[in-house]
């Protein structure tokens, strides 16, 4: 699977979605892993396009039967990487682009222990938590635990060898290219 699958990991706010947007338009053969969670919908967001919503009954099931290549429980829901969607890419040809917390990656790696890690650390706290509040999709609680959780991943990250490449996800005009 070397060169096939490829798993950016941060935490929330810390460029993962910009930075997957900008790969996936540069490379074609590179398709987005969608995830399956038990949150709800944001506006905006499709089934089967952003993510595959599931009840907490539908996910619990995926675990018991195995469908999941890793799954957690994060901030109260449920989110995780079902097999069948990665199986099928990868047998059209596709190479894989996964957007996984730090934990998730962990996980993943006891499945696909070849694949090329990417740990994006925002450049700051400050600028984490403005990313956060910038989308005005958080309540003040949620961006609160957020907060208090980044150096967690962060230290949990900066020991995980599994990751190839580590980046400091600057606002966008900085890290595009031109």
């Amino acid at each position: 699977m070397k060169n096939k699958l490829f798993v950016m990991s941060a935490a929330s706010g810390a460029g993962k979605t910009t930075l997957k947007d900008l790969v996936i338009k540069d490379f074609p053969d590179i398709k987005y892993s969608i995830s399956a969670t038990t949150r709800a919908p944001r506006e905006g967001e499709v089934d089967g396009v952003h993510y595959f919503f599931k009840t907490k009954e539908e996910f619990e099931k995926l675990i018991k039967e195995d469908g999941l290549i890793e799954w957690n429980e994060v901030h109260g829901n449920y989110y995780g990487t079902p097999k069948s969607f990665v199986e099928k890419t990868l047998a059209e040809g596709n190479r894989v682009l996964f957007d996984l917390d730090v934990f998730g990656k962990v996980n993943f790696d006891k499945v696909y222990p070849d694949a090329t890690g990417i740990l994006i650390l925002p450049p700051s706290e400050e600028e984490l938590e403005k990313r956060l509040r910038g989308r005005g999709t958080d309540s003040e609680e949620v961006i609160q635990l957020r907060r208090r959780k980044w150096n967690s991943p962060r230290r949990k990250a900066s020991t995980n060898t599994s990751s190839s490449t580590t980046i400091c996800s600057e606002p966008p005009t900085n890290s595009a290219r031109s």
